[in-house]
């Protein structure tokens, strides 16, 4: 029980990214849950980097322990910036973006490198971006099972230029300890970028096996970290 109270001491805050919702992370919640951990997933809009922050910042208002900031893809950029929050006491990119004040998104994936993986992003229509459903399982989500993969395509959400394009005004993690997890057969996230930003980021990084869809394909991994970071916050603040 001693090690239970200890868990729910620190606080868990899921962001998902960009084209999904927080469903994806019910695996992840599920793990964390059964070792003690309070645990809260925000369901951000992703019209707008800015709107998705002020989600974020909601869900950690409510938190009374120091809180471990998760966020996948597009949701790097939400807790790079909500990370702020003196509540904040680390972040978990998981195959995420991290970017630097002033970026967004959209000034990281600008040049990629020769070679790496186009994810296949169709043209705008309203301010809003998706992702072509019929290649949505290759480049997103290569390792989870094709009836969930299906799923996925088909009930995604449209991403926000005002997401994408959002800049960061102070990045958290110039202040704050961090965790990268670099997904090797990442298709929409090269590895080679993830590795960089996580680099740049002085994060503590493990690499798994597995897609840009990892939080979901590989729910026990993702878990493990996310404790890891929560165990040297728990040691911190003692």
């Amino acid at each position: 029980m001693a090690g239970i109270a200890s868990a729910a001491a620190v606080a868990v805050v899921l962001v998902h990214g960009g084209f999904v919702d927080g469903s994806g992370w019910e695996d992840v919640y599920k793990i964390l849950k059964k070792d003690g951990y309070n645990v809260s997933i925000v369901q951000n809009a992703t019209s707008s980097l800015v709107d998705d922050v002020a989600a974020t910042k909601r869900i950690i208002a409510e938190q009374t322990g120091p809180v471990i900031l998760v966020g996948h893809s597009y949701g790097g950029a939400v807790i790079t910036e909500a990370g702020n929050d003196p509540k904040v006491s680390g972040l978990v990119y998981v195959a995420a973006f991290a970017p630097d004040k002033g970026e967004s998104v959209g000034t990281l994936i600008k040049d990629p490198q020769p070679g790496a993986p186009v994810p296949p992003i169709l043209p705008p229509q309203d301010g809003y971006l998706s992702l072509d459903r019929a290649k949505f399982a290759a480049s997103f989500a290569a390792d989870v099972a094709k009836e969930k993969a299906d799923f996925m395509a088909n009930s995604q959400i449209p991403w926000g230029l005002d997401a994408l394009n959002g800049a960061i005004s102070e990045a958290a993690w110039r202040s704050k300890p961090s965790w990268y997890l670099i997904a090797t057969d990442d298709k929409m996230i090269p590895p080679a970028a993830q590795h960089l930003m996580s680099k740049r980021a002085g994060s503590t990084v493990v690499e798994v096996k597995g897609s840009h869809a990892v939080y979901v394909s590989q729910p026990k991994a993702v878990a493990r970290l996310i404790e890891q970071a929560a165990t040297r916050v728990k040691l911190t603040a003692n």
